[in-house]
């Protein structure tokens, strides 16, 4: 959520899409090198699938089109870069299964509960999400409304569903919790709330406590959500968490660079987001890598350091 500007947009935007994106006029998608372009081809044609799977159009009626406006967003066109990162976390301690993947998958949820929340008049009010009308625009206010808290708590019961068949239903309880924790009063609702109730941050400081909160508390909590559900130790679900704070607000430094908010602040951000990102990239690189059988523990981490440069002009 960003109120620079306010009021509703009257041409699309593609607001809100993830890293990788030409999402606004003049932004530039980054260039991947073969290998990880062909992993985030593969892993969001196999998240398209889970959630086609696991949240089809309803046999028994739709009342009120909850449904399609659920699918209407969770279906729409986007690069899925917190259940990926999530992912990526896991792959770093053990080749993922079906519960694995099920999990990071509900990240996504969460993110995109957001964003209907996000356009509706009483927050940003915004009429274009990613090149279409937002949800309230193709269904309504109060439909949006609940669209996105089925979203959110669907979210929950994909991580109850996937820790109830898991070896280590542990680690998912853990997993909960630091979804919830990053969604919610502590974390991207805590800076929803800041930016609403609070004038524009006037120093770098202060942006990075929102950008910290607003952005980065969700991306924490994707890495920590896969680092968690494999089995990783607590050492190393932490460092994976610190990737995330960092490269959140990295995240958001480069989305205000290629939207052009906060100006005042641009030159100072913009050392920021080199050293977030080198500094995100050290900490996944000084993770020891778990003992793996297939070799594959260095690929994961050389994905993320990938990832957070390709944030860098």
């Amino acid at each position: 959520m960003n109120r620079a500007g306010g009021g509703a947009r009257s041409a699309p935007t593609d607001r809100g899409a993830d890293a990788g994106t030409a999402a606004t006029s003049g932004r530039t998608s980054p260039s991947f090198g073969p290998a990880l372009a062909g992993w985030l081809e593969r892993g969001r044609a196999e998240l398209a699938r889970i959630y086609e799977t696991h949240l089809p159009p309803p046999s028994d009626g739709d009342p009120g089109r909850l449904v399609e406006a659920m699918r209407y967003s969770l279906l729409a066109p986007g690069k899925r870069i917190r259940p990926l990162l999530a992912l990526a976390a896991a792959e770093m301690i053990a080749p993922p299964d079906d519960q694995v993947w099920l999990a990071c998958a509900a990240v996504e949820l969460v993110h995109c509960y957001s964003l209907i929340h996000d356009d509706l008049p009483a927050m940003d009010d915004d009429d274009f999400r990613r090149g279409r009308p937002s949800n309230h625009k193709a269904f309504g206010e109060a439909t949006a409304i609940l669209a996105g808290d089925a979203l959110l708590t669907l979210a929950f019961e994909w991580l109850a569903e996937a820790g109830d068949r898991a070896v280590n239903p542990a680690g998912y309880l853990r997993a909960a919790r630091a979804l919830a924790e990053g969604a919610g009063p502590r974390g991207m609702v805590r800076g929803q709330a800041r930016d609403l109730g609070e004038p524009p941050p006037g120093t770098l400081a202060a942006l990075e406590i929102l950008h910290g909160e607003k952005t980065a508390a969700l991306f924490r909590a994707s890495l920590e959500v896969g680092a968690q559900v494999a089995g990783a130790p607590p050492e190393t679900v932490a460092a994976l968490g610190r990737f995330g704070t960092l490269y959140g607000i990295a995240f958001q430094h480069a989305d205000d660079r290629d939207d052009a908010e906060h100006a005042e602040l641009q030159a100072s951000a913009h050392q920021r987001l080199r050293a977030l990102v080198a500094e995100a990239c050290a900490t996944v690189t000084d993770i020891a890598p778990a003992p793996r059988s297939d070799g594959k523990a260095s690929a994961a981490s050389d994905r993320l350091v990938e990832i957070a440069r390709a944030l860098l002009p």
